[in-house]
């Protein structure tokens, strides 16, 4: 296993009100990014990465890979809740099953943990960082961007997303 992490390098604010750990399921990918509420309508990225799992292992123990690399996150972020996308795939059955196995595992761990678990499908993550659910990846990530006061966003696209589906934890008012 991989982890690639960048941290945004602000300082844990012990007044922080809210943390939600983003993911963006895959199980050759996850993107991960927790987001915290440093103050009313205020966001701030703590820290985003992508979890690799090696291509050459049993599927099962990719699994266990991502199990554990989530286990991690949980422990060292404590997140309130995860959001987490819902899956939407209509070319590949095959990939789309087994990333939602790896999906599955993500939940379990953070229902063991106790962290509360929200769900969003790439529509409704769409709408509510756009306003709008046709929104391209550009625009979505143009608008994060703005959102976050980002000066970049990441090179990842899973790492991305990730951040996009946190901010929907806290946007949405769920």
């Amino acid at each position: 296993m991989s982890t690639t992490t960048c941290r945004s390098g602000i300082p844990t604010l012990s007044s922080v009100a809210r943390r939600i750990l983003g993911i963006d399921p895959g199980f050759g990918r996850m993107g991960y990014a927790v987001v915290e509420e440093v103050g009313r309508e205020q966001f701030s990225v703590r820290a985003y990465g992508c979890i690799e799992t090696q291509k050459e292992q049993p599927f099962p123990q990719r699994l266990i890979e991502i199990a554990d690399a989530t286990e991690k996150l949980l422990a060292e972020f404590q997140p309130e809740s995860m959001a987490i996308e819902q899956l939407f795939f209509s070319k590949n059955v095959t990939t789309g099953i087994n990333v939602s196995h790896a999906r599955g595992v993500i939940v379990l761990c953070a229902a063991r943990a106790g962290v509360k678990i929200l769900e969003f499908n790439p529509l409704q993550i769409k709408q509510i960082i756009t306003g709008y659910g046709g929104a391209k990846k550009d625009q979505m990530q143009r608008m994060v961007q703005v959102l976050l006061r980002l000066k970049e966003m990441p090179k990842s696209d899973d790492a991305a997303d990730a951040i996009a589906v946190a901010l929907c934890g806290f946007l949405a008012r769920v």
